[in-house]
C-alpha cells in the first residue's frame, strides 16, 4: 500500500503555492530485483491497489515476456472503471451534486453521455450538450462555471513515450492520448489547461474505452515499455540476466504530477486565493492516486 501526500498551501500574491511531502516510501526496486522475471511481472500489480493491469502489462513488457491476450481488454476496463468513478461519483461530491452509482456493463455510454451514447466531439456538440444537461453534462457545468477561464490551470509540455523518465516537469495526462481532439483543443485553447479540460479528457478517454482501442503498450529501442493507465501514460525500465531481474526503474502519472514544477504546483499556483476552499476539487481532478491532506500554512 502506497503512503499517502501531506499538499502545504501558502497564500502568495494573491495566489496559492503547494509544497508536497509525504511520497510512497515503498521501496518497489528492492522488491522486484533478484527475482526471476515472471514473478517479478506478476509481483509488481499486487503491491498496489490501482492500475494494476497497467502495471502488468508494461512490465511484462519491459522484461520481454510475452503479454497476457486479455491484456486489451483488462486495460480498457481498468481504465474505464476509473473515469466512472470520477465522473460519476468523487468528482459530484465535491461540488454538491447527486453522486451516482457505477453503471451495469453496458450502460455506461448512456450514464456518461445521456441518451445519445455518445461524447460531444466539438465544441458546438459540448455546449448543446451542456445545456440540454444529459448524462455528466452538469458535473462539466459546474465546474465550467467553478473556474474562470486560466485557473487552475498548467502549461508543461505533454508526456511522450521519449521523455517519460527525462525528469523535468510535464503532462502526464489522460489527454495525452488524444491529442488534435477537436473539443479538448478548444477547451485548451479557451479556459487552459485545467479541471474543464482535465474533466473533458476523462470523457473522451471513457468514449475511446467503450468504442475502439486505446493505443497498444509499447517498447522503445533503449527498452522502455510504456502503457495507458488511467492518469495518462505508465512507463518501466527494466533488465534481467540470467533470468532474474537486474534493473528495474518506473515512472507513474503520480509521479509527474507531485514532482517539484509539476502540474500539482503548477495548477494551484494558478488558483486565486479568493478560491481556496476550490483547491481539494482541483487536487481530487488532478488524481493523484493517493490519499492526501491539505493543510493551510502561513507564507514563511
Amino acid at each position: 500500500m502506497e503512503q499517502g501526500v501531506i499538499i502545504a498551501l501558502a497564500q502568495r500574491d494573491g495566489h496559492l503555492a503547494a509544497t508536497v511531502t509525504g511520497r510512497s516510501a515503498l521501496p518497489v526496486e528492492r522488491l522486484i530485483l533478484g527475482r526471476p522475471v515472471a514473478e517479478a511481472a506478476e509481483t509488481l500489480p499486487r503491491l498496489f491497489n490501482l492500475c494494476r493491469a497497467a502495471q502488468e502489462a508494461a512490465a511484462r513488457l519491459a522484461l520481454e515476456l510475452p503479454p497476457l491476450e486479455t491484456t486489451p481488454e483488462t486495460l480498457r476496463g481498468e481504465i474505464l472503471r476509473e473515469h466512472l468513478r470520477r465522473l460519476l461519483f468523487a468528482w459530484p461530491r465535491r461540488l454538491d451534486l447527486p453522486a451516482r452509482p457505477l453503471p451495469r456493463k453496458g450502460d455506461e455510454a448512456v450514464a456518461l453521455f445521456g441518451p445519445s451514447g455518445r461524447c460531444p466531439a466539438t465544441p458546438d456538440d459540448f455546449a448543446a450538450w451542456r445545456a440540454e444537461g444529459q448524462g455528466t453534462a452538469p458535473l462539466l457545468s459546474a465546474i465550467a462555471e467553478a473556474f474562470a477561464p486560466g485557473e487552475a490551470g498548467t502549461d508543461l509540455p505533454a508526456t511522450t513515450p521519449e521523455t517519460a523518465f527525462a525528469g523535468s516537469p510535464q503532462e502526464n495526462a489522460t489527454a495525452g492520448r488524444h491529442p488534435g481532439q477537436p473539443l479538448l483543443t478548444a477547451l485548451a485553447a479557451s479556459h487552459g489547461k485545467g479541471p474543464l479540460w482535465r474533466a473533458a479528457a476523462r470523457l473522451v478517454d471513457a468514449e475511446a474505452c467503450l468504442t475502439g482501442p486505446l493505443p497498444a503498450p509499447r517498447r522503445l529501442a533503449d527498452g522502455t515499455a510504456v502503457t495507458p493507465a488511467a492518469r495518462g501514460l505508465y512507463a518501466i525500465r527494466a533488465q534481467a540476466e540470467n533470468g532474474r531481474v537486474t534493473h528495474f526503474q518506473r515512472v507513474t502519472p503520480t509521479d509527474h504530477l507531485l514532482a517539484p514544477g509539476g502540474a500539482l504546483q503548477a495548477s494551484l499556483a494558478s488558483l486565486p486565493a479568493a478560491k481556496a476552499h476550490l483547491a481539494p476539487l482541483v487536487v481530487d481532478i488532478l488524481d493523484p492516486c493517493l490519499p492526501y491532506e491539505l493543510r493551510e500554512v502561513a507564507d514563511a
